[in-house]
């Protein structure tokens, strides 16, 4: 049996990132872990009491502590006179680093990856650099980052492959490739426990999702790679293990408005996946929250303690954008639900 920690709702507000929570029951609200003070979608802080600015963010733990990668986000939110749809957009600035040893207290550690002053580069301000995730590869020692890139009419829908020795960085861009000739938008990267990684991406024009096998050194696809969720247009990725088990929650494509989170699992990474349904529950779940999936990260030292991340997109801001963080929960018959809590607490 699971040790049992009371879960604990606070009256008081902080701005400071939320940690997490697991519970196996939802209505006793037994835990085994649980979150630091926090109010989700308010504006959350760094050590230096400037607000956080990692969107789009992915996480990686590593010789305790943990880093947070996101999209740096600054300057005017503008919608091109050629657009046909939603496409707000800011100038590319680069990749933001966070580091903490406690999902509370969050470190400015600068721009991991830096925009680039060449028009025709990957990264300059007036093309797209979106959802970035770091891993670590044990076997070369090096940090990759793995992002969305784009040129600036969207057309380009490749990803972009970076890589550092250190996880602050710098990191060295290496250049961008639509992997395994398909279209790359909304990805993820997922380190198995071999050591294998493998990239989920939408693809075709965002109606399927690749999973693309990477290579040892975790830089480019093998050429193995399934198509899943074929017509769903599923975008938004977050991919976790538990139990043997892979998981991938997503969001559906509504471009920056909100819409129903769905999660899927599956026996073997690369399927076949099996659609379980909206894990969201409590007010307003059927928008999730009014925000998006973008990556679930593992809490280090807790049994079956997972937190689920969320963009609150602000399209017409975007650097003023915010962040919902909850925890997963296990239900009885063994299934993922994702319960809204406005703040909660961790010890």
């Amino acid at each position: 049996m699971k040790p049992v920690i009371a879960l604990i709702i606070l009256s008081a507000a902080a701005s400071l990132p939320v940690g997490a929570q697991c519970c196996k029951n939802p209505e006793t609200a037994t835990c085994t872990c649980r979150a630091t003070a926090m109010i989700q979608g308010e504006q959350w802080l760094d050590t230096d009491g400037n607000p956080i600015n990692a969107h789009g963010a992915g996480m990686l733990f590593h010789n305790g502590k943990y880093y947070l990668y996101g999209e740096y986000k600054v300057g005017e939110t503008i919608l091109p006179d050629w657009a046909t749809w939603e496409c707000y957009r800011t100038d590319v600035t680069g990749v933001s680093c966070y580091s903490s040893t406690d999902l509370q207290n969050w470190k400015f550690e600068g721009l991991a990856l830096k925009a680039h002053e060449d028009p025709e580069h990957d990264l300059h301000a007036s093309k797209v650099l979106e959802r970035p995730k770091v891993v670590y590869n044990a076997a070369t020692g090096k940090f990759v980052m793995w992002a969305h890139v784009e040129s600036a009419d969207y057309s380009k829908a490749a990803a972009g492959v970076a890589v550092s020795d250190s996880p602050t960085g710098p990191f060295e861009y290496l250049g961008s490739f639509r992997p395994n000739n398909a279209m790359s938008r909304d990805q993820t990267i997922f380190v198995d426990d071999d050591g294998k990684a493998y990239q989920f991406a939408s693809s075709e024009n965002n109606a399927t999702m690749y999973i693309n096998e990477l290579s040892d050194d975790y830089l480019r696809p093998t050429g193995k790679f399934t198509r899943n969720f074929i017509g769903e247009s599923r975008e938004a990725p977050a991919v976790f293990k538990r139990n043997g088990r892979y998981y991938v929650l997503t969001s559906g494509c509504s471009g920056w408005d909100p819409n129903q989170a769905q999660i899927a699992v599956a026996d073997n990474i690369m399927g076949p996946w099996t659609l379980i349904g909206d894990p969201c529950t409590g007010p307003d779940a059927d928008k999730t929250f009014y925000a998006q999936s973008t990556y679930v990260q593992p809490v280090q030292g807790k049994t079956d303690c997972y937190l689920a991340m969320f963009d609150r997109w602000n399209k017409t801001d975007l650097k003023n954008s915010r962040y919902v963080w909850l925890p997963i929960v296990w239900t009885d018959d063994d299934k993922p639900s994702i319960p809204w809590n406005d703040k909660v607490e961790i010890r």
